[in-house]
């Protein structure tokens, strides 16, 4: 059982949460009536210990420790959550602006590894692709055709028709300069722990 301090401030959290750029206007977290509904429907919460309802119990009642759960990287972003809430809210947004607290602090950055290589993709060919990192997982769901498919997957594209996946070269260029402009760059290169 947690206990308030009577000078603290429980909804400080909240309150941060509501007022970040990511969260929409119409985000109404303080209606929540924890009916359920978010994780009744969450495939994240089907298939892990992922509880959306619980997430934005902890941050109504101010527990920042949240924000370093293993547990919230298991939301899908499907938003499925918000699909369902009577009251319009979002555990998916919520989830988001945690996790984006906790890469600030510069904790759980061991957890965007996987999707450095999803930006890297963005980088060398100017669109996203899956990373090699996830390939064993997808032979194995979907069998080898997965992979001999990906492998060949221009000259299929050609038999149907269509141009290659890839980009020409200046638009490689030009894609690299907006992602530059933007801080995209600048941002994969902190993740990584560059100067």
């Amino acid at each position: 059982m947690r206990t308030l301090k009577l000078n603290e401030d429980s909804s400080k959290l909240a309150k941060e949460v509501i007022g970040n750029l990511k969260a929409s206007p119409s985000l109404e977290l303080f209606k929540c009536i924890q009916c359920g509904m978010c994780t009744s429907l969450c495939p994240g919460a089907r298939y892990s210990d992922y509880n959306p309802r619980e997430m934005v119990k902890r941050v109504l009642d101010g527990d920042e420790s949240v924000i370093y759960d293993d547990d919230i990287w298991n939301c899908f972003y499907c938003y499925t959550c918000n699909s369902v809430c009577p009251a319009n809210n979002s555990a998916s947004v919520v989830n988001q602006i945690l996790r984006q607290k906790a890469i600030n602090e510069g904790k759980q950055t061991d957890r965007l590894s996987a999707f450095l290589t999803y930006g890297d993709s963005f980088l060398e060919i100017g669109i996203g692709s899956i990373p090699a990192a996830f390939f064993d997982v997808l032979v194995k769901d979907f069998g080898p055709e997965w992979l001999d498919l990906k492998m060949n997957l221009d000259d299929v594209r050609k038999e149907l028709g269509l141009g290659p996946v890839t980009l020409p070269e200046d638009s490689v260029e030009e894609i690299n300069e907006i992602l530059k402009i933007t801080g995209f760059t600048r941002k994969m290169e902190k993740i990584r722990g560059s100067p």
